[in-house]
């Protein structure tokens, strides 16, 4: 795949995890809009449940959402998900439809 990559993530807490779960995420926020290719990277909960964590993110390229798997504070967050996660992480990726704009 070339061009511009959404990615939609949603990580699902152990409830006891919920809240050291958002708190490693929004760890990402800052560094990772820093990063080159990276266009959006947004943090949501969800309003219903709680143990609900959505990442929107737009990259530029796959290349650089590969480039940010790899790096370390990525790497750090990702190595404590087995802690964290009451089940697998769940990632969409898609590519925005071309149209008139909103």
């Amino acid at each position: 795949m070339t061009g511009q990559l959404t990615l939609i993530a949603r990580l699902t807490a152990r409830p006891e995890c919920a809240e050291a779960l958002g708190e490693a995420l929004a760890g990402l926020i800052e560094p990772t809009r820093n990063e080159e290719g990276c266009i959006e990277y947004h943090l949501h909960r969800d309003n219903d449940d709680g143990c609900l964590w959505i990442l929107y993110e737009n990259w530029t390229s796959r290349a650089d959402l590969d480039a940010h798997f790899g790096k370390p504070y990525t790497r750090a967050v990702l190595e404590r998900f087995p802690d964290f996660l009451a089940k697998d992480m769940e990632l969409t990726f898609c590519s925005m439809v071309p149209g008139r704009p909103a």
